[in-house]
C-alpha cells in the first residue's frame, strides 16, 4: 500500500446524487459548508441529473478546478467521480450515501457521512488502480452472470436496500442458466460454465459479499473471480464462505490474476455486466486491463500505511 500526505485542501467540490440515501440534501449541503467555513475550506457544489454528467462535470473541473472533489452519494456517484479525476493530481473523497458503498468499505471510510466528512481536514492520500471493462471506467468490481443479472433487475426497480436485493436474487436463482465462458490472460486461460464471474479491482461488494479476499487496490494487478455452478445442497455453504473471507476454500470458485484479458461468452456476441453497480451491455469479446495507481483517493489517516 503506497501513501502520501497531502497539503491542506482549501477549495473542494462536492458532487451531490439528489436521489442517493435518505437525506436531505439541502440540509446536507448546509451542513457541508459549515463544516468546512469553521476550518477555514471553501465548499461548492455540483449535482447530477443524470444527462451528460461525466462531461458536464469535466467541463466545471476544468473552469474551476478544486484542490479535491467529493462523491457524496452511491457507488454510481463514486465511480461518476473517480472517473472524472482519474490520471489527474485531483484526489477523490467518498462521502457514502447509497445503499452498498463498496470502495468506501474496502478503504475504510466511515459510512457514516457526518464521520467521512472528516476526510476535509483529516486524510492521506492513496494511489489505486482502476480498470477498463469492454472499454468502460471501474474503479471497485465489475461482472458478468448472475450478479450482473441481479444488479440490472434491481436497477429497474423502485425500491432500494439489501432487502430488495435478496428478494431479486431469490426469484431469479431458481430459473437461472450460467453462460460458457472463454478467458484468456496474460498468464493463463480458462473455459467452462460460470454461475457469475468478478473483475475484481477490490475486495467486498457493498452486500458485504468477500469476493477477492486478500488482493491490495494499489497492486498493478486484477483478479478474475469464478463461481461455478455448483448444487443447491453447497449453496449455504458456498454463502457463509462468501460472507468469512473464505472464498477460496469452496471447490466452486476460483480466482485467475492477470494484468489484461478478453473474456468470450459462448454464442452471445454481448453480454449484460455491472461496472461499479450500473448496469450495461458489452460487446463480446470483452477487453479487460489494468491501469495501475492512476486514481488518487482520500483515505482516513489512521487506517493509512505509508511504504516507503
Amino acid at each position: 500500500m503506497q501513501t502520501v500526505s497531502s497539503a491542506p485542501l482549501r477549495r473542494l467540490l462536492f458532487v451531490l446524487n439528489p436521489i442517493s440515501g435518505d437525506i436531505d440534501k439541502a440540509r446536507l449541503a448546509t451542513a457541508i459548508s459549515a463544516y468546512c467555513a469553521a476550518r477555514g475550506r471553501v465548499a461548492a457544489f455540483f449535482a447530477t441529473t443524470g444527462d451528460q454528467d461525466l462531461a458536464r462535470l469535466r467541463t466545471h473541473l476544468a473552469a474551476c478546478p478544486p484542490d479535491a472533489v467529493f462523491a457524496a452519494g452511491g457507488d454510481g456517484t463514486v465511480s461518476l467521480v473517480a472517473e472524472a479525476v482519474e490520471g489527474t493530481a485531483v484526489p477523490l473523497g467518498i462521502l457514502p450515501l447509497g445503499s452498498g458503498n463498496g470502495l468506501a468499505k474496502d478503504l475504510g471510510i466511515p459510512l457514516d457521512p457526518q464521520e467521512a466528512l472528516h476526510l476535509v481536514w483529516q486524510h492521506r492520500v492513496r494511489s489505486l488502480d482502476t480498470l477498463r471493462v469492454g472499454g468502460k471506467f471501474a474503479t471497485h468490481l465489475a461482472d458478468m452472470g448472475f450478479n450482473a443479472l441481479v444488479v440490472s433487475k434491481f436497477d429497474e426497480g423502485k425500491v432500494r436496500g439489501p432487502a430488495a436485493y435478496v428478494r431479486i436474487a431469490t426469484q431469479e436463482y431458481a430459473a437461472y442458466e450460467p453462460a460458457t465462458y472463454y478467458i484468456e490472460t496474460d498468464r493463463e486461460t480458462w473455459q467452462g460454465p460460470a454461475f457469475m464471474l468478478t473483475m475484481a479491482n477490490a475486495n467486498t461488494f457493498g452486500s458485504n459479499v468477500v469476493i477477492n479476499p486478500g488482493s491490495p487496490l494499489d497492486d498493478g494487478q486484477f483478479e478474475i473471480c469464478l463461481i461455478t455452478p455448483f448444487p443447491n445442497s453447497a449453496a449455504p455453504a458456498l454463502l457463509y464462505r462468501l460472507y468469512t473471507s473464505g472464498f477460496d476454500a469452496s471447490e466452486y470458485t476460483r480466482r485467475l490474476h492477470c494484468h489484461r484479458a478478453r473474456i468470450t461468452v459462448s454464442g452471445a456476441a454481448r453480454v449484460l455486466a455491472q461496472l461499479d453497480g450500473e448496469p450495461c451491455y458489452l460487446p463480446t469479446p470483452v477487453e479487460v486491463e489494468i491501469r495501475p495507481r492512476s486514481l488518487r483517493v482520500l483515505v482516513p489517516a489512521a487506517t493509512a500505511e505509508t511504504t516507503e
